[in-house]
């Protein structure tokens, strides 16, 4: 008698079910289990205190959105021998999958644990950047600026990062790497972290926010280093957030009609010095910089410029204005002609 076949064919399709349900499993554990965005390395501090637990730890990166399944994290703990998990703060980012992340923590790796914080704020010019950037790393403010004006190291940096081009060698440019540099809060890791890893946190910072906004730039028929000269001036000019657009529009409707933007802030910037007054002898000073001298945009940026202030130079306000003035509250008078502009003046004129 010939034996039924049907017993063995059950048994190969349950063993193929088992393979697929085993191996769809291993393919989710290993997704699970992943970098959570292998293109966002920004920097996530993540404090991870004495006494805490494997558990502890993997809620602490579920917090700070490090983690993508907590129970695929503790089943790869259970797979995993981490015993000399240390407490410190750590710097870390969602390109690190947890076989990574909890390398540093169990090893206490020095490489990514939180030395110093470093503050760039908005509106910051180089000089005032190297300040805080020579604290941190406890060298002088020279030391600094000397890294950042050579030649060498500049070129070097042209071919790592597609914004810096040859109009920050530009003779008369006066800080090759102002406006570039992003404002931002950073953390300094390593044991001796020098003045090369600094910029390239900050380089690295401002290619992501470029990055996100370069069809945008290209759509307004400017030059990276064009636009972020502009912005740099709105973003010095304007006090109040409701006022970029609007500046940015003024600014935009000056250079259409090919009249010289007039910003005090150039002027100043010329002389290294920030002030509410502008005198007649600075307007006449002779800079590139100096927007009262010579019409079109600064030869380069004059601070630092965050993402927003792009945006709304990107999205500037339409208008006719061609004037604006800013009383001592900071309010803005807006004009769209010289003899209301001159009328704005004289009524609130307070320094």
């Amino acid at each position: 008698m010939r034996k039924s076949k049907k017993p063995m064919i059950a048994l190969i399709i349950v063993v193929l079910l088992l393979a697929a349900v085993l191996g769809g499993g291993a393919i989710y554990y290993t997704g699970a289990t992943g970098a959570v965005d292998k293109t966002d390395n920004t920097q996530i501090m993540v404090n991870v205190p004495q006494g805490s637990s494997a558990y502890g730890i993997i809620n602490i990166l579920k917090e700070q959105g490090l983690i993508k399944d907590v129970t695929a994290a503790k089943l790869f703990l259970k797979l995993n021998n981490y015993g000399t998990l240390q407490a410190n703060t750590y710097i870390l980012d969602k390109t690190m999958d947890l076989n990574t992340i909890f390398k540093i923590i169990n090893t206490g790796d020095f490489r990514y644990i939180s030395k110093e914080k470093i503050t760039v704020i908005e509106g910051a010019t180089i000089p005032e950047v190297a300040q805080v950037v020579a604290k941190a790393l406890k060298i002088t403010k020279e030391e600094v600026l000397a890294k950042w004006a050579d030649k060498a190291y500049l070129k070097e940096l042209m071919g790592k990062y597609w914004f810096l081009t040859d109009d920050i060698l530009q003779e008369g440019i006066m800080f090759p790497l102002e406006g570039y540099l992003y404002p931002e809060t950073y953390f300094v890791t390593g044991e001796k972290p020098t003045i090369e890893d600094v910029t390239k946190q900050l380089l690295d910072k401002m290619d992501k926010e470029l990055t996100a906004v370069k069809p945008d730039i290209e759509a307004t028929g400017m030059s990276i280093h064009q636009f972020l000269s502009l912005a740099s001036v709105v973003q010095a000019e304007a006090y109040f957030p409701k006022d970029r657009p609007i500046i940015a529009g003024v600014f935009m409707n000056r250079l259409k009609a090919d009249m010289p933007l007039q910003s005090c802030i150039t002027a100043l910037y010329a002389i290294q010095e920030k002030r509410v007054n502008v005198t007649l002898a600075d307007t006449r000073v002779d800079s590139p910089y100096n927007t009262y001298k010579y019409s079109g945009l600064p030869i380069g940026p004059v601070c630092t410029v965050p993402s927003v202030t792009m945006s709304d130079v990107i999205h500037y306000t339409k208008s006719d204005y061609i004037y604006f003035f800013a009383k001592k509250d900071r309010e803005v008078i807006y004009s769209v002609t010289l003899q209301e502009h001159e009328k704005a003046i004289k009524d609130n004129l307070w320094y």
